[in-house]
């Protein structure tokens, strides 16, 4: 019975300890709520739901993002509650904007009241000094740099004929019936183009081992952060180091003049025209390696892609190109002027663009407490604006979800097409960070589609889908099988 009765008062000391923990808890998750009442009270947010416990709405918008139109989720959340929302991402509230005129105001405020907001083992693999990650005076300098070098007499007089040259080494060797993966030969454009650029080299054995580094590279931005052995984050870093070196390389032989022209690519002209310390010099190549790289080798892909179930597009765009004085067999290289023409070309840019952009989002974060309308958004708080929600907008763009090049012809669509201004179209982001190198993404975009065109017919070999999480892309690869045109049929 001793023994009994010790159990039983042992018994009833557990449960009165259990009890007691439960009614402390119970009164802190009360006294959460209440606080986090009262800021949503003090803070008036926009209206929206928190989703499940601890995850929120994270899953509902991966998987949103992943399928073939990522404005899903937003979609459901503008019929509940308007075109600016909240929800809770990835552990913490965020406000999520599908409205023109907010995503506009916070790409305006860039810097002042916003700023951009990325993981720290993001920033550690495209460097503390790129001009994506930095803040405040270092970024408007880094920035003011590259946009600098890509203005359109650079563009005219530096980039032309290297771009010719570039997609004439790269596009003219393939065999008639050869089956090839059509994102496989744009990012071998892709980057040819951006290490020739950027650091001034031509040797097909030095692009392709870039090329290999890059790949491992920007495999790692997307992975699971662990840097240890067998880990693709550790292969990015490790690839990190090893582009690092061959641009300090690349620096030293230039400095001692021994690799031509010290002008020759981005690089040179840093070297000649700014004083910038080597550490700051090659995370800014790295950082626009990493920016215009993946953003136009997709792009291109996707032009490729769109094209090919829109035959009428097709038929236009070929007739544009065959039209090209003196380049009807694209023997003769194209020039700025010939660019100029490309007017169709143009409008399948905007359109794939517009359809099947990279910058689906952009991630940004108060600096303060920020009031906009009759909101009042905490400081620290995660601010999304959703730009291709308003690219695939219904009550923006006629048959949104179709790809229409000739949309941009029509006088009202005209209006929004001003992709450096407007808040209806904005596939290269806006305000401070608007992308540098917008005007030269175009240029090689559209000589790509020359060459590619004018030197090749291809079949399709088997039905693919969109994908943009968390990379845009084609699921299954677009695989193509080519033949040679001929006598320019």
């Amino acid at each position: 019975m001793a023994e009994l009765g010790s159990y039983i008062g042992g018994s009833n000391w557990v449960l009165s300890l259990s009890s007691s923990t439960f009614i402390v808890f119970f009164f802190l998750f009360l006294l959460s709520k209440c606080r986090k009442r009262r800021a949503r009270e003090r803070y008036r947010w926009p209206p929206g739901t928190r989703g499940w416990p601890v995850i929120g709405n994270s899953f509902a918008w991966l998987n949103a993002v992943s399928s073939s139109h990522p404005s899903s989720f937003v979609e459901q959340q503008i019929k509940r509650f308007g075109r600016i929302f909240s929800c809770s991402l990835f552990g913490k509230w965020a406000i999520v904007s599908a409205d023109p005129a907010f995503n506009r105001f916070i790409m305006q405020n860039e810097g002042k009241l916003f700023q951009s907001s990325y993981p720290k083992s993001f920033r550690d693999l495209v460097g503390k000094n790129g001009v994506i990650t930095v803040h405040g005076e270092q970024q408007r300098r880094l920035h003011s740099i590259a946009s600098n070098m890509t203005r359109q007499d650079q563009l005219r007089f530096h980039f032309v004929n290297d771009i010719n040259t570039v997609m004439l080494q790269t596009l003219s060797n393939f065999q008639d019936g050869e089956v090839v993966l059509l994102q496989d030969v744009c990012r071998k454009v892709a980057i040819h183009l951006m290490v020739n650029q950027l650091l001034g080299v031509s040797s097909q054995s030095e692009v392709d081992e870039m090329a290999r580094l890059f790949s491992d590279f920007v495999d790692g931005c997307l992975s699971v952060p662990v840097n240890l052995p067998g880990f693709t984050y550790y292969r990015a870093m490790k690839a990190r180091k090893d582009i690092i070196h061959k641009i300090n390389d690349t620096i030293e032989r230039r400095v001692q003049n021994e690799a031509g022209e010290a002008g020759n690519g981005f690089l040179g002209r840093l070297l000649e025209e700014e004083n910038l310390p080597n550490e700051v010099i090659a995370d800014f190549i790295i950082n626009l390696l990493f920016a215009g790289n993946e953003t136009t080798a997709k792009t291109m892909l996707f032009a490729v892609y769109f094209l090919t179930h829109c035959p009428k597009a097709m038929n236009q765009l070929l007739e544009e190109h065959e039209r090209l004085s003196g380049n009807s067999g694209h023997n003769g290289s194209l020039t700025w002027q010939d660019y100029k023409t490309m007017d169709f070309t143009q409008c399948v840019i905007d359109e794939t663009l517009r359809l099947g952009g990279i910058a689906i989002w952009l991630m940004r974060e108060t600096k303060e407490d920020v009031t906009y309308q009759d909101y009042v958004i905490p400081k620290g708080c995660f601010v999304v604006p959703f730009l291709s929600a308003i690219h695939l907008d219904e009550s923006f763009y006629k048959e949104s979800l179709s790809f229409h090049p000739w949309r941009w012809l029509d006088p009202e669509t005209q209006k929004k097409r001003n992709w450096r201004t407007s808040p209806f179209y904005c596939p290269f982001g806006g305000g401070a960070r608007f992308c540098p190198g917008a005007e030269l993404a175009r240029l090689q975009i559209a000589l790509f589609l020359h060459y590619f065109t004018m030197t090749y017919r291809w079949t399709q070999l088997k039905e693919d889908q969109v994908s943009f999480f968390p990379s845009a892309r084609l699921v299954n690869g677009f695989e193509i099988r080519l033949s040679r045109r001929r006598n320019g049929s």
